[in-house]
This record gives C-alpha cells, structure tokens and sequence, in this order.
C-alpha cells in the first residue's frame, strides 16, 4: 500500500482539499485498497477543528468531500511514503520538522510543472475553487504516474 501525506500550515484549507480530492480521485478510479491518505498542519492552532468552510462547500461541490479533523504533523509522519506540501515555507518547515524524510517531502506543485498553492484563507470563495482545480491537476498527474508504474511492474 501506497501511502500519501498532504501539508499545509494550519490542515483546514489546502491540504484537506488535496485529501478530499485524493480520495475522490481514488475511488473513481477504483484504486481504493492500493492508497492511504491523510493530511496535516505544520502547525497545531487548528487542531481538532473541521476543515474551513469555504473548503468544504468546494470539496461538496466537486463531489469530493469526507469527514475531517485537522492535526497536527508528528514524527509518525515520516513514515509516509510521498508527502506533499502547498509551498516553500512549508516545505523549509517539514524538513526542518521530519529531517528523516527530507527526501520524502516535495511540493505537490512539482506534479504539475511547478509553482506554489496559494494560501486561500483570507480570500473568498473563488481562491478555493482555484485552489481545488490546481490541486486536482497535481494529484491527478501524481495518480497517473502511479498508475503507469504499476502498469510497468506487471508487465
């Protein structure tokens, strides 16, 4: 099994989203038992919390949503076999935070030709739904990847 950690600051915006979106991808393209996903905060101020609600109204809309509670990154973490995080700071601060993963940890952006997800937390409806479609390009090219290797392996 092919595990899968989403990063972000705070776990209530971007990195549910890229879960929530993970595991819809996942399901419809019959892939369930070969994934574990989940997602974390680089920081614990929103511990506990579901996820903001302008994401869940996107995640809703897109088909894509599930129960979540945000938490924070701990050690265990590391033990994942992709982490994918939203930005540079992030990406500075996990390696800083699970220097045993370094080689692990990546911007999910780096799926989809580069660049950062921005942070829609204090904008309006409309950055998380540009924030879910540049998501769901990255993680659908990370699922395509994945799926040309296993392809690969068996023949």
């Amino acid at each position: 099994m092919t595990r899968v950690l989403f990063v972000c600051m705070g776990n209530i915006c971007r990195s549910p989203m890229a879960e929530g979106i993970f595991r819809k991808l996942v399901r419809e393209r019959g892939l369930e038992g070969r994934f574990e996903v989940d997602s974390a905060g680089t920081g614990g101020w929103h511990a506990g919390e579901e996820a903001d609600p302008r994401a869940r109204r996107v995640l809703e809309r897109h088909g894509a949503s599930f129960a979540h509670r945000a938490r924070q990154v701990s050690a265990r973490d590391a033990e994942y076999d992709h982490i994918f995080v939203m930005d540079r700071e992030n990406l500075a601060t996990l390696r800083r935070m699970l220097p045993q993963a370094h080689a692990k940890i990546r911007p999910v952006m780096d799926l989809a030709g580069g660049g950062e997800v921005p942070d829609p937390y204090y904008d309006d409806l409309e950055a998380f739904e540009q924030v879910y479609a540049m998501l769901e390009r990255a993680i659908t090219a990370f699922l395509d990847q994945v799926a040309l290797v296993g392809t690969n392996a068996s023949s």
